[in-house]
């Protein structure tokens, strides 16, 4: 229940500071916290699991008399507190990680407050010791998946990796077929600030005849209408490409600008 509490407060805490506007020393705000929290939420949950995991095997081992009604009582009493949080969580952004990080920790002590109360009914009923700690293997191993899963797609934010659901392939074709004037596409990046904005960099060799006012406009309009990237940088270029990582492709199709 502690280290729920201190969840809860670190996902409050990462809402509250994100809502914050940008100013000129963290031009792009303070979204990532909330992606901060989540990556510490999730690293503290597979602490408290593994944790649990080896306790659970040293009650295995060497099992302890236990006070099944105190079991029972507080494990009683855990449930109905984590349903209300739980249910409050659930009814905020289900897409939101940091909100998904802190339900996870209530969830886990939730399922920990089931297993609680089925360990004392059976200790009650018969004795048998061993339930508690197997109890809290299953439990354990029914959390820790998901708390992988948080971490991992947390980290892949904060180290500034391409969004998971965008295929750079399909958003070069794409451009490319959609607006005629646009004979390449290359040296394109694209990263996350926060959980659900997008940021993309690029490069778009065009056609010497082209309108390349006209270029940037439909290009930022597709993209915004097609992948959702409302903010993007694009360079627009007649010749091969001058930075040396722009990929072979550029250099391939320059002389195509000049027949326009």
């Amino acid at each position: 229940m502690l280290t729920d509490a201190a969840a809860l407060a670190l996902a409050w805490a990462a809402v509250r500071i994100a809502s914050r506007p940008a100013d000129a020393k963290r031009s792009f705000g303070y979204q990532r916290l909330r992606v901060l929290a989540t990556f510490v939420n999730g690293c503290a949950l597979l602490f408290i699991v593994a944790w649990i995991g080896v306790e659970a095997i040293q009650r295995l081992l060497n099992p302890v008399p236990v006070n099944a009604q105190a079991i029972l009582w507080i494990g009683s009493l855990g449930l109905a507190v984590n349903l209300i949080v739980f249910a409050m969580l659930t009814r905020g952004d289900k897409h939101d990680m940091n909100v998904s990080a802190a339900a996870l920790h209530v969830m886990g002590d939730l399922l920990g407050s089931v297993g609680a109360i089925v360990a004392a009914l059976v200790i009650m009923w018969t004795g048998w010791l061993p339930i508690d700690p197997i109890l809290s293997i299953f439990v354990s191993a029914l959390i820790v998946r998901s708390a992988i899963k948080l971490v991992r797609r947390s980290a892949h934010i904060l180290m500034e990796g391409s969004p998971e659901w965008l295929d750079q392939g399909e958003l070069r074709r794409t451009l490319e077929q959609k607006i005629p004037a646009i004979v390449d596409v290359h040296h394109v990046h694209t990263w996350s600030v926060g959980p659900q904005e997008t940021l993309l960099t690029m490069h778009a060799l065009v056609s010497a005849t082209a309108d390349q006012a006209l270029v940037l406009k439909d290009t930022k309009a597709l993209l915004a209408e097609r992948f959702g990237i409302t903010h993007a940088t694009i360079q627009i270029e007649v010749e091969d490409c001058v930075d040396k990582d722009c990929g072979e492709q550029a250099p391939l199709k320059a002389d195509r600008v000049a027949r326009g």
